[in-house]
């Protein structure tokens, strides 16, 4: 087992960021670990890296103890913290060869580095200064750093925070490449990145584990219930929808576009159609979808409050 979290308890004085929290990975998943704002996330991963003690309980790295003082086991986790810390001044090169000099990489070195360029896809701008870069190209090298030393272990914290399509797509596929071989948990708020990079969720809220299941496992939580989502010519009335019989919920997106949640077995079109007739609001588009991450997590950390 790559990670394992017992009974983890944090107290920051008399408040409780995490209570009792297990689980486990293994080698090869790419897990993406989520959560609320102050649900302890952050917490949770600076207890697995070693960065802070937990209050109680053990964490279990490679099937070793994890504490502050086993750098050993540190040096078996590559970390990409939310706010990649970079020198700016430095360029790309040499601020690989010193982090690569941080973990005392000595034999090959300069192999080791090109190696990580090409990985990373830096080849093209490694000559460059770090505040040159693009945020796309800034994360490569933040990918890139806690990677030089080829940890068994790689925690991302928002990786593709602030980036555009392509760059999220060329990230995407860096991350899947990696986690063929290494143990990688993704922390990150962008729910249809996770559907798409990970194997595994991990939810937790309030410090407590709420879910733990691979991706198929967590899309039948919500097998009973259907969404359709229905663009309006005008804003419509949220109550109104939700008086419709059949409906369960009703939910505004943006520019007079709904989701409204309904029983299986059940067909609203109809009744919506007349609706929109009598109050004179014409429907653009409908279109009916399965639940998605981003519903199933609203659902699960609403419950657990």
């Amino acid at each position: 087992m790559s990670i394992s979290l017992k009974n983890i308890t944090k107290f920051y004085d008399d408040f409780k960021a995490l209570n009792d929290l297990s689980f486990e990975i293994s080698k090869g998943e790419i897990v993406g670990f989520l959560g609320p704002n102050g649900a302890g996330k952050s917490t949770t991963m600076k207890i697995i890296t070693g960065f802070i003690p937990s209050s109680s309980g053990e964490v279990h790295i490679l099937g070793e103890k994890m504490n502050r003082d086993r750098f050993d086991l540190k040096r078996k986790i590559g970390y990409l913290p939310e706010h990649n810390p970079l020198y700016n001044y430095l360029y790309v090169e040499e601020f690989l060869e010193f982090v690569a000099k941080i973990y005392s990489i000595n034999n090959n070195r300069r192999e080791r580095i090109q190696e990580i360029i090409e990985l990373t896809g830096l080849e093209v701008e490694k000559k460059k200064k770090i505040g040159q870069l693009s945020k796309g190209f800034k994360q490569r090298v933040g990918l890139a750093q806690a990677l030089i030393h080829d940890p068994d272990i790689l925690i991302l914290d928002e990786p593709v925070s602030g980036l555009d399509p392509n760059q999220i797509l060329e990230i995407r596929k860096l991350i899947k490449r990696i986690g063929k071989y290494k143990t990688v948990i993704l922390s990150s708020h962008i729910m249809q990145e996770v559907q798409a990079i990970c194997t595994r969720v991990i939810i937790i809220n309030k410090g407590c584990l709420i879910a733990d299941h691979n991706i198929s496992q967590l899309e039948h939580i919500e097998k009973d219930k259907k969404y359709l989502e229905i663009q309006f010519k005008n804003e419509p009335e949220i109550n109104d929808l939700k008086n419709i019989y059949g409906v369960l919920s009703a939910s505004d997106k943006n520019d007079n576009l709904v989701q409204l949640e309904y029983s299986t077995g059940t067909d609203i079109r109809e009744a919506i159609f007349s609706y929109a007739t009598k109050v004179n609001n014409p429907i653009l588009s409908m279109k009916d979808e399965a639940a998605d991450l981003e519903s199933i997590f609203q659902k699960l950390t609403h419950k657990s409050k």
